[in-house]
């Protein structure tokens, strides 16, 4: 059995699921695609190949193993793309949730059963079918629970709204003894620079009590200032339009003090550097043209 325990996203990782491209397939078409930054991409004919995809994610793997860190990787489903276990599935203390994702990527689940079946049956949690949910939403930060969502009565409408406000009313029963904070996200079908697919790609917490934020990824004024007083402002590294769009917020924590970041993050590498992190770049560039990076391809499942 797996012991689980994340409580926050950034305490020293001992085990992790990570995605896989081996298997990826060609190209989506259009009409298949789920975000604009894709769509964008097979627009123009620089949509990733699996070959480069493949280098990426065996770099952050080397990472992994590095710091060692036990590794789980999905099953091989071919002509599929299971490169962001995030999205499937996450943990909170000992409990593994199994994410309400979009119907067509069903599948990308049942490539991790052999992991969901080493967690005790009591510990296993399925949202109801209304609740619908993505792991990129959902960030533990100790006593709260930080959840993106869409509150919009035209959610329907939006392929790019992935959680809804019964998932957040469920976590919150789940979990009467936290505060569950939700994120009202920016979202847009059609321009990847106007988009929050999830909460990790407009913010993430990380170590010694700081955050990357990005002002615009959020509906609600108010919403993206209390983060603001929360981590205090001189702790929040705000990036802005551009740097949203290339998911410098989508970075992933192996402890408190290291931090796995794309090589190209030049700004924010050089601030994370100066805080005292230590900067594990790897190449992540071809991967990021899917509107996900490097916390949408990691889904922790021990954290210290």
């Amino acid at each position: 059995m797996i012991k689980l325990h994340v409580n926050n996203e950034f305490s020293r990782l001992r085990a992790v699921v990570l995605g896989t491209a081996k298997t990826n397939g060609p190209a989506p078409t259009l009409e298949d695609t789920y975000d604009p930054k894709s769509a964008l991409h097979i627009k123009a004919g620089t949509y990733p190949k699996v070959s480069d995809m493949v280098v990426e994610i065996a770099a952050v793997c080397s990472i992994f193993e590095k710091y060692d860190v036990t590794v789980y990787r999905p099953s091989d489903i071919i002509d599929y793309n299971q490169i962001f276990s995030r999205d499937i599935g996450f943990v909170i203390e000992d409990k593994f949730f199994k994410a309400n994702i979009l119907p067509d990527r069903e599948q990308e689940f049942t490539a991790i059963k052999h992991v969901w079946s080493q967690v005790p049956e009591e510990n296993r949690i399925q949202f109801p079918e209304e609740a619908h949910i993505e792991g990129g939403d959902v960030m533990p930060h100790g006593d709260y629970i930080f959840v993106g969502t869409y509150r919009g009565d035209d959610y329907a409408d939006y392929i790019t709204a992935r959680t809804n406000r019964a998932a957040v009313d469920f976590l919150q029963e789940t979990f009467p003894n936290k505060k569950v904070k939700s994120f009202n996200l920016r979202k847009s079908n059609t321009v990847a620079e106007d988009n929050a697919l999830h909460l990790d790609c407009c913010f993430q917490p990380i170590g010694k009590g700081k955050c990357i934020i990005h002002e615009n990824g959020f509906l609600d004024k108010e919403e993206y200032e209390w983060l603001i007083n929360h981590f205090g402002v001189a702790n929040c590294f705000q990036i802005d339009k551009q740097e949203m769009y290339h998911m410098n917020s989508n970075i992933f924590s192996i402890s408190e003090d290291v931090i796995i970041s794309e090589k190209n993050f030049t700004r924010l590498n050089t601030w994370l550097r100066a805080q005292g992190f230590t900067v594990e770049e790897v190449p992540y560039f071809e991967i990021s043209k899917q509107e996900g990076l490097l916390r949408c391809s990691t889904l922790p499942l021990i954290r210290d």
